[in-house]
Order: C-alpha cells, then structure tokens, then sequence
C-alpha cells in the first residue's frame, strides 16, 4: 500500500504499474465506491462474474453455480 497526495482538483496518480497491470490508459472509466470509511477504485473488468470468483469463498462453491446460471441465460 503506498500513499499519495492529491492535487489541486483532488486527483490522484495511478502509479504505471498498476495501470499496466490493469490496462488503464487515458479516458478509460472506473468506478469509485465507498464503503464503510473506505474508497475503492475498480478498474473496469469485461467478465464481472468470473472476477467475482476470485472474491467469493471456495465453499460452498457459489460462483461455479452463478457462472452455470449465467451460461444458461445465454442460450
């Protein structure tokens, strides 16, 4: 975790690692949430269920049976 200053309009820089490593590039949109006395920045994701994978808890397996679900609403 490393801490930053903002600037005069309240910006922050992103460090060019984690913009890299989350293909953030100019104009690209990310969600701000706060939680809790927390501020989250989510960088966008182009499969939302399978990222949530990766947060839910592996038992019960809940997101194996989210992403069934959701193949099903495909078809």
């Amino acid at each position: 975790m490393s801490n930053f200053k903002t600037l005069s309009k309240g910006q922050i820089v992103i460090p060019s690692v984690i913009r890299k490593k989350y293909h953030i590039e100019p104009g690209t949109t990310i969600q701000i949430s706060e939680y809790n006395g927390i501020i989250y920045l989510v960088p966008p994701v182009h499969n939302a269920i399978k990222a949530a994978c990766y947060v839910l808890p592996s038992v019960p397996s809940l997101a194996k049976k989210l992403i069934q679900e959701r193949n099903n609403e495909r078809i």
